[in-house]
């Protein structure tokens, strides 16, 4: 039984979304305590319930604690099958938080997996779906791995309602030494339920800070309706982005600008990935075959988090200054 101690670094969601996808395709049973110790509010909230039970669903795992407010869990997988599931998070819950838990195991399966998962695409402390599509599946490609994600509705806080359908070719993972890429900027900005001009004037805002520093982009608009009501924008150019969402009293101008001021300090800081796709990334570099190498722009707590779950099921980590380095297992 491996232990991970869920107070460790960042002491939140991250440790057991990255132990328990290491849990499903290792087949190593492992116990996580002292989960989100970190928190205002400690134990399983319902968008880490969800992550589980997805989890449970595609190893016919044995789990205990699996209840909200748990700060214990003990998850026992049996085996890897693949399959088409339906995961409701039921709240604004982070579908692509869900994701970081399913998608690595999906990868390992014996047959293709199809997830329908409803919740929220663009809500906070999480990546934006346009972000995970067009920058974490552009590294994820790149070590081999093969999955696609069509955008069904967004969802926003707090109604969610968003839906994404993901497919998952069974993929081994092959190691590779990531450099900056020259690239153009684009981006999505996108509202529902609320006026054309809301989205239009993030564009324009983010447009015009860009040229301002010397950069063009190409910004797509996109009006919706749906079940929730909000606005955002995401940026990205190589591997790197910039996600910035709406909000009551929050003028578009100001969303706007802000996520352009995010995506030019990535670019103009030195490292090939942003500081969000570094971490994401590792638990996948872990188990692929050979060594993964990549700069950042910024260790954070969640990079030293996700070293410690790794380490805890492989030794295989090393974080030095700003440059994080994988020797895969080839699993």
């Amino acid at each position: 039984m491996i232990k991970i101690d869920g107070s460790y670094g960042e002491g939140g969601g991250q440790i057991l979304r990255t132990a328990i996808a290491l849990s499903c395709v290792t087949q190593k049973p492992v116990e996580v305590y002292n989960i989100r110790a970190n928190r205002p509010k400690p134990g399983l909230a319902m968008q880490h319930l969800k992550g589980i039970e997805a989890a449970k669903m595609i190893t016919n795992a044995d789990v205990e604690g699996l209840k909200l407010g748990s700060t214990r869990i003990v998850f026992k997988p049996k085996n890897l099958g693949g399959g088409n599931f339906k995961i409701d998070i039921g709240t604004a819950g982070s579908v692509t938080l869900i994701l970081q838990t399913i998608l690595l195991p999906s990868l390992y399966a014996e047959r293709p997996s199809v997830f329908e998962i409803t919740g929220g695409t663009d809500v906070k402390w999480s990546p934006s779906v346009d972000y995970v599509r067009f920058v974490t599946f552009k590294a994820l490609g790149e070590l081999g791995a093969k999955v696609e994600l069509d955008l069904i509705a967004r969802g926003y806080y707090p109604e969610g309602g968003g839906k994404v359908v993901v497919k998952v070719e069974p993929s081994k993972l092959r190691g590779k030494n990531f450099d900056a890429l020259p690239c153009e900027i684009e981006g999505i900005s996108h509202c529902q339920n609320l006026p054309n001009h809301v989205a239009e004037r993030q564009r324009k805002s983010a447009v015009n800070f860009l040229n301002k520093k010397g950069y063009d982009a190409k910004i797509d608009v996109e009006v919706r309706k749906g079940r929730s009501t909000g606005s955002g924008i995401t940026l990205w150019c190589g591997y790197k982005g910039s996600v910035s969402l709406g909000e009551k009293g929050k003028r578009a101008e100001i969303v706007g600008e802000e996520c352009a001021k995010g995506l030019v300090r990535e670019l103009e800081s030195d490292g090939a990935f942003d500081k969000h796709l570094a971490d994401q990334i590792m638990p996948f570099s872990a188990v692929a075959s050979g060594k993964t190498i990549y700069t950042t722009t910024e260790v954070t707590k969640h990079q030293i988090s996700n070293a410690y779950v790794i380490n805890k099921f492989f030794d295989n980590v090393k974080i030095d200054g700003k440059r994080i380095e994988i020797d895969g297992v080839g699993l």
